[in-house]
């Protein structure tokens, strides 16, 4: 349905991040750096796992390898967008911007819920039923899992976009954010939205609701079973297991926090989005390879054949 049959609004007004010019330009520069940091991070591994056989063959490499690739999809829906506008002074978005950001946001970051849950049943597998575990975390049964996050991550932004972009947009047009985030949008709206947008913000605090405590019980259930383990395999599935508790505390704690109080705007709600969309893009990488060995060898090994090369 075509949205401009059905709203006269054309274009939104981005807040953005602060009003002070000063700090604009620092945020140009920081945000610049930590995104440069961001694809060339997460591209780095991406390259190592696909270079280095034994990491390609092992599921949870490739699994990591694919959790890297939402990242940088994460990361680039807005990010590019938020550091041209610091140097404007107007900060808009098209209408079909703003449904794009609404769609890659929820997408890449449904997708990525869903996959972080399967690496979490990977570590699982892989502790609690060692004997079984290529049988069970096949090359085939990874690939569908990983298919399975891309899929629940489409429906479930399709689902908040079908609505949204069908909404009326007559009247304010100023979002208070650095992008368009589904609670600030949809009360624009030139209707009552506030049950529909319970039942649409539910589906995204739901999603994350239930990921999250599937992760917890995944990881109870691990570290239950690592203290029946001998001492040196103990330490190395915990210094596993923590640096993915690391990252899905860092992930879902905002996105539950922003979406199960969606109408009780507050000003950390700006920190929260940057952390969940630009830091935790950022500290993935450096999370997974700095507590990891054998990811740590492999990419040396992949940086010295590059730079011999050249």
């Amino acid at each position: 349905m075509d949205p401009q049959n059905h709203s006269l609004v054309s274009e939104f007004v981005l807040h953005g991040l602060c009003s002070s010019q000063y700090l604009q330009n620092f945020f140009f520069v920081f945000f610049s750096s930590i995104y440069v940091a961001i694809m060339l991070g997460n591209i780095f591994i991406v390259l190592t796992v696909i270079s280095a056989p034994n990491l390609y063959s092992c599921p949870m490499y490739f699994l990591l390898g694919n959790l890297s690739f939402l990242d940088m999809w994460l990361a680039s829906f807005a990010t590019p967008k938020m550091i041209r506008d610091f140097l404007n002074d107007r900060k808009l978005i098209s209408f079909e911007g703003c449904m794009v950001q609404i769609f890659l946001l929820h997408f890449t970051g449904g997708a990525e819920m869903v996959l972080l849950v399967t690496m979490a049943y990977d570590r699982y597998v892989a502790i609690c039923k060692p004997l079984r575990y290529m049988t069970l975390m096949s090359r085939q049964t990874c690939i569908n899992l990983v298919l399975v996050s891309w899929v629940i991550g489409f429906l479930h932004s399709i689902s908040q976009v079908a609505f949204t972009v069908n909404l009326p947009y007559c009247g304010p047009n100023e979002v208070d954010s650095f992008f368009c985030d589904l609670p600030l949008v949809i009360k624009l709206a030139c209707i009552d939205t506030y049950i529909l947008g319970i039942l649409m913000i539910s589906d995204s605090g739901l999603l994350s609701t239930i990921c999250f405590l599937l992760l917890l019980i995944s990881y109870t259930v691990i570290l239950l079973t690592v203290q029946q383990q001998v001492a040196g395999g103990a330490r190395r599935a915990l210094s596993t297991c923590s640096a993915h508790i690391t990252v899905v505390t860092l992930f879902f704690g905002p996105c539950i926090f922003i979406y199960l109080w969606p109408f009780s705007r507050f000003s950390v709600d700006k920190l929260l989005s940057v952390f969940y969309t630009i830091f935790t893009p950022l500290f993935n990488p450096l999370i997974y390879t700095l507590r990891n060995e054998e990811m740590k060898s492999a990419m040396k090994k992949l940086w010295n054949r590059r730079v011999t090369f050249h």
